[in-house]
């Protein structure tokens, strides 16, 4: 059923971008929900390999990220709104990882992290105006969840810490391309590009837990 679900999601996903792009907005606005609920739904019924603590912020992680699902996916899209959902729901990635994850600053990690988070605040910065505290508030939270991420696997290895792992990454990828296709250059790709690394990153942190 777990995995019946998962794949259910990630079906609701596809049909989410496809909609997108030819513009059914009302097929948009089941699927792309109807995606994340069956996601939240495997992790929720999924057998513990984690902590109860890891399971229960990822958990409110999914689901914050349903409000902020919502927020974005309108045509008239509520950005701030939608930041603060997915700022939260990276916040509670965080607080599932610290619970988990011996927290040092080992250069391997911090140093790539710290050129990403770099390039993004060069290339956004000036592009953004009033939004610059914000986008650059989000850019830290993202880079210390990956971080957060990365440090776990190397760590401690395994299936649970490599899904998560790569759907911090995947996450920061699906972020990065929102931000610069809104901000910087907008180019056709993008919500596909969005979209279908922003769903694969939450797949893989449902089953991480």
């Amino acid at each position: 059923m777990i995995y019946g679900l998962l794949s259910a999601g990630m079906v609701a996903a596809l049909g989410a971008i496809l909609a997108d792009y030819r513009g059914r907005w009302r097929v948009v606005y089941i699927l792309r929900p109807a995606a994340m609920i069956a996601i939240f739904l495997a992790a929720l019924l999924k057998p513990a390999l984690q902590s109860p603590r890891y399971r229960y912020f990822i958990l409110a992680g999914l689901a914050v990220s349903l409000a902020g699902d919502v927020f974005m996916m309108l045509r008239n899209k509520c950005f701030v709104e939608g930041l603060s959902a997915f700022l939260i729901a990276l916040l509670c990635y965080i607080a599932a990882f610290l619970n988990v994850t011996t927290v040092r600053a080992d250069f391997g990690t911090v140093f790539p992290l710290f050129l990403y988070a770099s390039i993004m605040i060069t290339v956004l910065f000036p592009k953004l105006g009033r939004m610059k505290i914000p986008v650059g508030v989000y850019i830290l939270v993202i880079t210390i969840m990956a971080g957060l991420a990365i440090q776990r696997f190397v760590d401690i290895g395994g299936t649970s810490a490599l899904r998560a792992f790569l759907g911090a990454l995947l996450f920061v990828v699906s972020d990065s391309v929102l931000a610069i296709n809104r901000f910087v250059r907008k180019f056709r790709a993008a919500q596909a590009v969005i979209l279908s690394t922003y769903f694969a990153a939450q797949w893989l942190l449902a089953l991480s837990v």
